[in-house]
Parts: structure tokens; C-alpha cells; sequence
């Protein structure tokens, strides 16, 4: 090594390289601010330093000051001043040994690079870079908001099956990987971090370069965020897999909204309502804050006011379909993130969805051991407990990840007339994810769910009624529900081609009873039992990650879904039977089952004929076939049961829909994208389970066709990101649910719609540590051909049920580098309707939410207020039995929240 003088060829500027050898006293260097040729030679001798003294290169993001010149002054020599000249001379001084190297080097051997493999350690996360004819050169970095940026001199990337390599969260802490070629035969990589950039330990070999990654923890992110403040560059990239395939969010032309998983923790969302309060035109609601029983919900305006069919929102958890109101008010847990895509999907998700699609994707696995757990406590008791462990079975292999929640609360209601508070809730879930990597194209992965739900009966008060949150009624009533779920999801990526089989079981059951009359008086209670066993086969074959001009997704779907019901049953009290004239107490309830098989072949093709433009095309053909098996009867105690209407056996009904969508992006400038899209919604017919008469018996199919335009934009370094849509529907033959004055029966008639709207969402970090978060969305949804058949009024112009005018939410949001956390939320909609009619109507509301606490390295404690003024607001309303009840959402909780990771 007395050839080289390398104290006098290392300068330091902006970004450090420590080289560490035993014999080498660790010094900092980099090429900033010298002429190329100068540039090229430092990296020479630096690469000569490496190999002849066995080095290892490591990179750090935080500036390492030269001891030669202040921190404030990281100045590089002028090329006239005598350092530089020293440098000149000193970068020709070698040992005769290694001037052959050197003369080798300077031929500007290109390395190809033939392969990237990622493996999960202890610390983190290490990338190798194989090469095929020797040793890659020494990278030059810099770093770009959350990303560590790589780029390797002299090479140049030759994988099998593309050009590029990519990958979305292969572990906690890093969100993105990429790998690809750039112009002048150079290799970047790109490593960008959850929340703040990473630090990687680089080491070379004769065939291959290995980065060490290890993620920025808490209090490094927020030690980062401050350095790199004045500089600008800590952005806003979020990255999803909407479409089947890791992209950054302004890069999908779909209106889209994404929770990540921080943003899931910090603003403590554990169900869909949580979900739907922060993403524009999502409306969400539980029948009321008395347990879960049934939530009504719309994307766009378009949703499961009919509940007697499938819904127009498709929701996935880890790829495995739910539908169902009275299935869905889950407890989410241990949740990676949520994409909620806005508008028909149908060419890439195995389940059509109409308005739009609710994807969650929960934490995967990890190869090494990871616990996390929280458990707060509130007012009304309202406490919670949530715990999630994960490790390797097998070392890079096989490993598994199990979470579990409890919650429960006491009643927000007072029953006067039992004097006790009514209303509790219990629920408990449970989730287990095996995942085995026989070989690095395999990815194969079983996930069990399991759930359960103790709750009080759901409470309806009068319209009218002056505390809502006071009750007289003879009968407390319950609800209980449970669900499990199993899922088998088998990918391949290999050279040219990805394919992925998910195998899915779903079993769910509700049972309740109610007291049906809402009063002191003994007279009615409503009795409804429910289950369902639904399979589904999803197959997807699609092109690699990089494909380019061309990429393409064709799939197929099958879906058995067996659904059995005890509905509409009342329970008549001898009082009753004595009002009525009826002989005796009895029982009127209605059994029906259901059976519906759906079949569906989907496909899209993304095409960039040139650099700024991709049209996509895709297609969809779906079918279904129904079938009904329904009887009504009257049961009188010692007497066999009496018909008391219509009975349907082996009813049935076929359904087919061609489905087509079209769209075009345009990249206008870097941060800054258009989009254009025209797609067709479906919801199939089907055969009405309460009908009495062969008239009412079925439905037709509900369509239409979605027009889209949008701009996604980031500005300022990324700092901020504001993207738009606006969007016009024509709904053909939408499904309205009429209840029948008996309050037993239903009707399902077909009206026409159009639905205008908009949605504008903003994020932006315009100071470290401060985060703000703004959506915003707008509908006109109205009928335009429609006839009550029971008034025979003619309702053109009314709002559509659950379609509320607008919904807005804000957050403000401030993590300090010492541990200081606050956020406050505002969320709230406008006027919304609970009936055709347009008779029942909440008026707009708004609800506040705050948080504050102190947070170190592995956890923290906070305390948090949800609704926070204890607004009270109708979640639904209807007449029945001559009279007009609403229910009432959640009233105030103050509770403390602390968490712990490890």
C-alpha cells in the first residue's frame, strides 16, 4: 500500500464512503465537485484500496466530516488550489504491482450483473448483486427523500426475464427495491426505507456485491428527517399493489387511497368504518353503536342498499374475497396496509366489483423473531388488546406470523325499564400465516381466520325521540356471530411469467334476536338466523414486473357460495296474538337458502407505444346461476306449522355480463400524470327470498358505465402530493330495496341513476415531522326514472340511499425528534338518506378525533379521545309496524393506548 498515499486522495463532501481495512486507518471519500476525469481516476485508486486490502465499503447517510475542515465547511479543494494538485499527483503514485490493474481497469471492462437475490437477516436485509466476468466497481451514492440511491459504474444489468428488478416490501422498515439500467453503462439501486432512508454495509467479491441494508429505526427516521429538512428531500412515495404489481401510488391511474401501515397505527384504525372515515366517497356504518349486526356501505354512492344480493364494494383481505353486511363489521389486526380503489374493478380481481374494491393486506411473515403488541382502556370499558408474534421455522425457508385481538365495551344505551346500560360489545379474532419458500421463484402461503362476536341486540329508538342513548323496553335481546376463514395462495415468478392459485373457505354465522316492538310491552321479537359457506379458485397467469412495452394479466374465477337464513321471524307474546286476534302466541318466520355459482374469465393488456403514454384495455365475461328454495310458515304451540305464504322450490335464475374497460396515461412531466378511463359496472340479478308473489319473485341485473378523468401530482422535492378525479355514472336498472308494510316482506324493483362526483386528495410534509392529510369527496347521486310500485310516486330527483352529498377528512399530524406525538382529525359527511323516499335524512355532521403521547424506540403511550364533543348522528332509519325508528352511532370514548415492539 506505499504506492498510494490515501490520506491525500479522500475528500469529503456531502455523502461519506468509510473504507475499513487492518491496515487502512478508516477515512471518507467521495468524487463531488471534481472534474470527470478526476472523478474517474478516485475511483481507481479507491477500487485498487478495496481489492488489494481485502476492504469493506460502507455507506452511511449521515454526513462524516473530514477532521480537516469544520462541519459547517465540507468544502471540496478548487481544482487550481495545492490540494488538488497533491491529489493529482498522489492519484498516478501506485506500487509497480498494481499498475496493471489499474491499466485494466481503465479499458472500461463492462460487468454484467445476472442476477439479484434479497434475503432477510437478523439486522435486516441483504442484496446481492451476482456478475458474471468479474468484480463490480465501487457505487457512488446520494440520497432522495426516503431512498438510499446506489449507482455502479461500468455494468450493466442482464436478468433472464427483464431488465429490471423489483420488490415491494420484502421487509419491515423497507417499502421499495429496485434495480435497473441507466444510461453510460451504469446500474442504480434504489433502496427506499418506510420512513426514513436505510444504511447499508456494501462488500465486493471477485463474482458478486452484497449490500447489508439495515432499516432506519424510530428515532433514526426522526434524527434523518431533521438533517435532510433544509435540503428538501424527504418525499412522499407510497408503494401499492392496486393493479397486481408493485408501483408507486401516483404512478396508478386509478383514484386510490392508501393507509400505510403507520398511518394505520397512528390514527388507531381497527375496523372498515375507521377505514371508510378516511378515504373520500367511502361511506361505512354499523347499524348502530349497539355491537355489529349489520353495517350498511358505498363507494361512489354504490353499495349494499340491497343486502338481499351481492354487494356493489368488493372487499379482500390478503386476496381472499368477504362480502355481506352482517359479516363485515371485522377487527382488523396487525395490518400492513389498505388500498381502497374507486370505480368498477373488474379485469384484475377475481370478484367483480361494481364501485369499487377494499383491499387489505395484513404484515407478512418475517425471518426473524418480531413481536408486537397494544392494549388500551376507555371510558364505558371500552378496552382492547392486540398481540402479534413472528419468526423462521426454517431460516429463509419457512416461517409464520399469528396475531390476536380482543376488544369490548360496555353499552352506550340505558335501559329505564331494565335499569341497566345495554348495547356491550366482545369481540375476539385471531389470524395465523405459515409462508414456505421451497425455492427462490416459489412463494407458497396458507392464512386461517377466525372471529367471534358476543354483542348486546342492536337498539332502535323512536325518529323522533328526545335521548336517543334512553331506552324503555322489556327485552334486552343479543347478537352473536362468528367467522373462519382458510386460504391457500400458491405464486410463481420465474423467467418470463408469474402465476398465482388462491384457494379459498369462508364460513359465516349470525344469529340475534331483538325486541321488535321497542317498548315496555311484551309484544314482538324479531328472531334472525344466518350462514353462509362461500369457496372460490382464483388463477392468474400475468407478465414479470418489468415487461415492457407490453404487460398483460389473464385470469380466472369460480365462486360457490351457499347461503342459509332464518329471516323475518316474529315472535307474537300472547298480549300480541290478543291485539292481532290471532288463537294463540305463535311464531311467523321465513326459511329460505340460496345457492349461487359464479364463473368469470378477466384479462388486461398495458401498452407504452411510446415513453409518456400506456393505453390499457381489459375484459371480463361473467356468469351466474341462482337457485331459491323458500317457504313461509305460522307456528302455533301443539299444532304443526300453517302456511302463511308463498312457497318457491328449486327457483332459478342465470346472469351474464360482458365487461369491458378502457383507459390511457400520459406522463406529462416526472411528478406530474393524467389519466383518462371508461369502464362498465356489474351487479348480477337474482330471485327476491321474501317475495309472496310471482311478480316480485325476481330482479334484473344492475349496470353502468363509469367515465373518469384524473391528475396525480407531487411538487416540492415530494413533499407534497395532490391528486384529483372527477367521474360521471350511468346506472341502469339499480336495485332498490323496499321493506313491506308487515315489515316481513321485501321488494326488489329496478329504477335508472346518475351519479356526478369528484375527489381531491392532498398529502404533504412541509416541515419535518409534520405530516397533513386532506380528502375531500363529492357526489350528485339521484334517480332518474323511478316509481315507488307501493305509492306509485315517481321519485326522479331524490338522493340514493347511503349516498351521502359529500365526505371530507382532515389530520394534522406532528412526530417530534424527542417523542413527542400529536394528530388531530376531522371527519364528517353531508346530508345522506336512509330511503328512497328521501323521508329519513341525517344532516351533515362532522366528528373529531385527538391523540397525543411520548414514544422511544420500540413502543409508546398515548391518550386519545374518539368523538371528541360527542356529536350524535343517525346511522340508519326506517318505518315499520306504523312506526319510524332510527339508530345512533358511537358516542364518546376518552382512553390511554400503549404499545411495545420487539
Amino acid at each position: 500500500m506505499s504506492g498510494i498515499n490515501v490520506q491525500r486522495c479522500l475528500w469529503m463532501t456531502g455523502t461519506a464512503w468509510l473504507v475499513v481495512s487492518q491496515s487502512v486507518a478508516a477515512k471518507t471519500v467521495a468524487t463531488q465537485g471534481f472534474s470527470p476525469q478526476a472523478q474517474d481516476r478516485m475511483k481507481e485508486q479507491l477500487l485498487l484500496v478495496q481489492h488489494a486490502a481485502n476492504t469493506t465499503v460502507l455507506h452511511t447517510p449521515f454526513p462524516v466530516p473530514d477532521a480537516r475542515f469544520p462541519s459547517n465547511q465540507q468544502t471540496v479543494p478548487d481544482q487550481n488550489s495545492q490540494d488538488y494538485r497533491l491529489f493529482e499527483q498522489s492519484s498516478q503514485q501506485t506500487t509497480h504491482g498494481l499498475e496493471s490493474t489499474s491499466q485494466t481497469l481503465a479499458q472500461r471492462t463492462i460487468i454484467q450483473i445476472t442476477g439479484v437475490q434479497l434475503n432477510v437477516t437478523e439486522t435486516g436485509l441483504d442484496i446481492t448483486l451476482n456478475t458474471a466476468n468479474g468484480p463490480l466497481a465501487i457505487p457512488s451514492t446520494s440520497v432522495t427523500g426516503n431512498a438510499l440511491i446506489a449507482e455502479i459504474p461500468d455494468a450493466v444489468l442482464t436478468l433472464p426475464d427483464g431488465d429490471d428488478f423489483q420488490a415491494a416490501s420484502p421487509m419491515e422498515g423497507i417499502a421499495f427495491i429496485t434495480v435497473s439500467n441507466l444510461p453510460g453503462d451504469r446500474v442504480q439501486v434504489a433502496i427506499t426505507g418506510a420512513a426514513a432512508p436505510p444504511t447499508a454495509t456494501v462488500s465486493a467479491s471477485s463474482q458478486a456485491l452484497l449490500f447489508s441494508v439495515v432499516p432506519a429505526t424510530e428515532s433514526e427516521a426522526a434524527t434523518v428527517s431533521a438533517e435532510t429538512a433544509e435540503a428538501g428531500d424527504d418525499g412522499i412515495r407510497i408503494v401499492v399493489t392496486a393493479e397486481k404489481t408493485p408501483q408507486d401510488i401516483q404512478d396508478v391511474p386509478i383514484s386510490l387511497t392508501v393507509l400505510t401501515r403507520d398511518e394505520l397505527e397512528d390514527a388507531q384504525i381497527n375496523s372498515l368504518q375507521d377505514i371508510a372515515s378516511n378515504v373520500p366517497n367511502f361511506y361505512f356504518n354499523p347499524i348502530n353503536a349497539a355491537g355489529s349486526y349489520f353495517s350498511y356501505y358505498s363507494i361512489r354512492g354504490l353499495g349494499n342498499s340491497n343486502f338481499l344480493n351481492r354487494d356493489a364494494v368488493g372487499f379482500y383481505i390478503d386476496d381472499v374475497p368477504y362480502d355481506y353486511g352482517g359479516f363485515l363489521d371485522l377487527n382488523l389486526i396487525d395490518l400492513e396496509r389498505v388500498e381502497v380503489l374507486r370505480g368498477p374493478q373488474n379485469t384484475l380481481y377475481g370478484r367483480s366489483s361494481q364501485a369499487g374494491v377494499v383491499n387489505i393486506i395484513s404484515r407478512p411473515p418475517t425471518n426473524f423473531l418480531e413481536v408486537r403488541s397494544a392494549a388500551s382502556y376507555g371510558t364505558e370499558s371500552d378496552r382492547s388488546l392486540q398481540l402479534s408474534i413472528s419468526d423462521a421455522i426454517i431460516p429463509d425457508e419457512l416461517s409464520f406470523r399469528v396475531a390476536g385481538a380482543y376488544s369490548a365495551r360496555d353499552g352506550f344505551f340505558e335501559n329505564t325499564f331494565l335499569d341497566e346500560s345495554v348495547g356491550e360489545e366482545s369481540s375476539l379474532a385471531g389470524r395465523a400465516q405459515f409462508v414456505w419458500t421451497p425455492a427462490p421463484e416459489w412463494n407458497i402461503s396458507f392464512n386461517a381466520n377466525i372471529s367471534a362476536d358476543d354483542d348486546g341486540a342492536p337498539i332502535v329508538v323512536p325518529f323522533d325521540s328526545p335521548d336517543p342513548f334512553e331506552i324503555e323496553q322489556d327485552f334486552d335481546g343479543f347478537y352473536d356471530s362468528s367467522n373462519n376463514t382458510q386460504a391457500l395462495r400458491i405464486a410463481y415468478e420465474g423467467s418470463g411469467l408469474r402465476a398465482t392459485s388462491i384457494t379459498t373457505r369462508r364460513y359465516s354465522y349470525q344469529d340475534s334476536q331483538v325486541d321488535a316492538d321497542a317498548t315496555s310491552l311484551d309484544l314482538f321479537r324479531r328472531l334472525a338466523t344466518y350462514d353462509s359457506t362461500v369457496w372460490s379458485q382464483e388463477l392468474r397467469l400475468q407478465s414479470p414486473e418489468t415487461a415492457n412495452p407490453f404487460q398483460w394479466l389473464l385470469g380466472a374465477y369460480y365462486e360457490a357460495n351457499d347461503f342459509n337464513a332464518i329471516a323475518n321471524g316474529f315472535e307474537f307474546s300472547p298480549l300480541a296474538a290478543q291485539q292481532l286476534g290471532l288463537p294463540s302466541a305463535g311464531f311467523d318466520r321465513t326459511d329460505y337458502e340460496i345457492d349461487r355459482d359464479t364463473y368469470a374469465v378477466f384479462g388486461q393488456v398495458d401498452y407504452q407505444p411510446i415513453e409518456p403514454l400506456t393505453l390499457t384495455a381489459g375484459l371480463r365475461y361473467e356468469a351466474s346461476d341462482s337457485e331459491l328454495d323458500r317457504r313461509r310458515v305460522f307456528e302455533i304451540a301443539g299444532l304443526p306449522p300453517i302456511p302463511a305464504g308463498r312457497t318457491f322450490d328449486g327457483v332459478t335464475r342465470d346472469d351474464s355480463e360482458l365487461l369491458p374497460r378502457l383507459a390511457a396515461e400520459y406522463r406529462i412531466s416526472p411528478n406530474v400524470m393524467a389519466y383518462a378511463s371508461i369502464a362498465k359496472g356489474y351487479r348480477p340479478g337474482g330471485l327476491n327470498p321474501t317475495a309472496e308473489s310471482d311478480d316480485v319473485l325476481e330482479y334484473e341485473e344492475e349496470t353502468s358505465w363509469n367515465y373518469e378523468l384524473g391528475l396525480k401530482t407531487a411538487w416540492f422535492d415530494d413533499r407534497l402530493a395532490a391528486n384529483l378525479a372527477v367521474f360521471t355514472t350511468q346506472v341502469n336498472d339499480y336495485q332498490v330495496l323496499l321493506r313491506g308494510f308487515d315489515a316481513l316482506s321485501n321488494e326488489i324493483v329496478n329504477a335508472d341513476a346518475r351519479i356526478n362526483g369528484v375527489e381531491l386528495e392532498l398529502r404533504a410534509t412541509p416541515l419535518e415531522g409534520l405530516d397533513l392529510i386532506a380528502g375531500f369527496g363529492y357526489i350528485d347521486a339521484e334517480f332518474t326514472d323511478y316509481v315507488n310500485p307501493f305509492t306509485d310516486e315517481r321519485f326522479d330527483g331524490n338522493q340514493l340511499p347511503y349516498a351521502p352529498e359529500y365526505t371530507y377528512n382532515l389530520a394534522a399530524q406532528y412526530r417530534s425528534p424527542g417523542g413527542l406525538f400529536t394528530r388531530l382529525e376531522l371527519q364528517g359527511s353531508g346530508t345522506a338518506f336512509f330511503d328512497d323516499a328521501n323521508r329519513f335524512k341525517q344532516d351533515p355532521f362532522a366528528l373529531v378525533n385527538a391523540r397525543i403521547g411520548y414514544e422511544w424506540d420500540r413502543g409508546g403511550v398515548y391518550l386519545f379521545a374518539t368523538n371528541l364533543f360527542d356529536t350524535e348522528y343517525i346511522t340508519t332509519a326506517f318505518a315499520a309496524l306504523g312506526q319510524d325508528f332510527a339508530s345512533y352511532g358511537d358516542r364518546r370514548i376518552f382512553g390511554v393506548q400503549v404499545r411495545s415492539n420487539f
